[in-house]
């Protein structure tokens, strides 16, 4: 479809009910987002290196005993502004309970959200979901660069509705820690 026919169709405002249905209709998986200023972004489908890691940080959470319930890969969050609400699929969430049924769940028990960074998702990843994680009270938010040591950058909530970087290490060092180590 062209540029040109999306725009023709495109509703003026578009909903979280619209990405909804954006995401179920999509035959290419790719994944849309609208931050809360209703800025509309569109992620391709992960490759199977995005998989693997996302695999392995679930994997790792599941074995140290979080309740596979209570970590989601590719569910939704919203993400509440000033001037409107957004939607955001992380790669990886972490719960303090399982988020009721939904498509868009609110973000009180989120404890962790994990973003891998894609070909042309780094500064998603890196400036405006930060900005939007922290805004929404995310306590911890981690990035999984794709470097050769898969680098995770751990922030945490700080002060002024920000994040401070807590620490930066390779991700099978992370995984030779404890989850409890990073976690609440």
């Amino acid at each position: 479809m062209s540029a040109e026919a999306v725009g023709r169709h495109m509703p003026a405002v578009v909903t979280l009910d619209d990405v909804a249905a954006m995401n179920a209709a999509d035959p290419n998986g790719h994944r849309y987002e609208t931050g809360p200023e209703g800025v509309l972004s569109v992620a391709p489908l992960p490759d199977s290196e995005h998989a693997m890691i996302a695999s392995r940080i679930f994997a790792w959470l599941i074995m140290a005993g979080w309740p596979a319930e209570q970590v989601l890969q590719a569910a939704g969050v919203r993400i509440n502004g000033p001037t409107g609400s957004g939607g955001r699929i992380p790669d990886l969430s972490v719960w303090r309970k399982p988020p009721p049924r939904g498509v868009w769940s609110a973000v009180a028990d989120v404890v962790l959200v994990v973003e891998i960074v894609s070909p042309g998702s780094e500064a998603m990843d890196a400036v405006t979901k930060v900005r939007e994680y922290a805004s929404a009270g995310i306590p911890r938010y981690w990035v999984v660069d794709r470097d050769g040591a898969q680098t995770v950058t751990l922030y945490e909530l700080a002060g002024q509705g920000g994040y401070a970087e807590r620490a930066k290490m390779p991700l099978a060092w992370l995984l030779q820690t404890s989850p409890t180590d990073h976690l609440d």
